[in-house]
């Protein structure tokens, strides 16, 4: 009798019900409620489909090359930048400023976060001064810090390392606090080291938000890039695309957006991948 009111109430949400053998009763097909199989380079569809309208659209004329050149003359601009070198070696710096910046802002995100994690005291001296960092745009700071370290590469990797730690800290410590008291009890229970509890239950059930935050990160570290590579820089694609806007170079100016956003994509994309083997183990709607 149960069986069949199990059955019944299945198939009024839209499922096909079960006799008590295990095999499905006839009817309508069962529902799948989640979002189906992954797409093959499923990443690249929406980026497709805008460089497709910019194609459409340029070669109609309904785009006006003044304001948005056509993606063949920013293709043959960029070509030309390749074959004199100033593309590369302008890249080149960007990517080092990013990467040295993001390496120290996600280290000091996730040491933060762990201390405010794992101590009242330590959230107490902690978790202000970092609310108070989100609330303070990067540009706003950028005067001060100037003064304080001048124009060189120190000022821009601090910038850049700024304004990563926050998101990294923030979804860290949001995760890390969200870790079921249970699993602190029986850590209690089994007498392990404050060190072992951290390695075997702390970090991995802070994992999913430092993830987050990393991603977040990814993209942060290249907005802050653009940012203080506008200021009083020297080389970068930002400044790049600064000495373009003078002269008057959209084309240059576009070819620099296009670096920036594929770097953006692929950072994105090589986190999600890290990430999916890291937690292999979930079972989530993703999968």
């Amino acid at each position: 009798m149960a069986t069949l009111e199990a059955a019944g109430v299945l198939r009024r949400f839209g499922g096909t019900g079960a006799t008590a053998e295990g095999t499905k009763a006839p009817g309508r097909p069962r529902r799948k409620l989640g979002p189906g199989k992954q797409i093959p380079f499923g990443f690249a569809v929406g980026p497709g489909l805008l460089v497709a309208v910019w194609v459409l659209g340029s070669a109609a004329g309904a785009i006006d090359p003044e304001t948005l050149p056509a993606p063949w003359t920013v293709l043959q601009t960029a070509g030309d930048l390749i074959a004199d070198g100033r593309l590369q070696s302008n890249l080149l710096t960007s990517l080092q400023r990013a990467v040295i910046g993001l390496v120290l802002g996600v280290a000091i995100g996730v040491a933060l976060a762990l201390v405010a994690g794992l101590s009242r005291l330590g959230e107490a001296i902690i978790d202000g001064p970092v609310q108070i960092k989100r609330a303070i745009p990067t540009l706003a700071l950028i005067p001060l810090f100037i003064v304080w370290f001048g124009i060189g590469e120190e000022m821009k990797i601090i910038v850049i390392t700024l304004s990563v730690l926050v998101p990294v800290y923030i979804n860290t410590h949001a995760y890390l606090r969200s870790v079921d008291s249970r699993y602190v009890e029986l850590a209690e229970t089994v007498r392990l080291s404050r060190t072992a509890f951290v390695r075997r239950i702390a970090l991995p059930g802070a994992l999913p938000g430092f993830f987050i935050g990393l991603r977040l990160a990814v993209t942060i570290s290249w907005l802050a890039l653009v940012v203080v590579e506008q200021v009083n820089a020297t080389s970068g694609i930002g400044y790049l695309m600064t000495q373009a806007r003078t002269y008057g170079q959209i084309d240059v100016i576009v070819v620099g957006l296009v670096i920036y956003g594929l770097l953006g994509l692929f950072g994105d994309v090589a986190v999600r991948a890290v990430e999916r083997k890291a937690l292999s183990w979930r079972q989530t709607l993703g999968d």
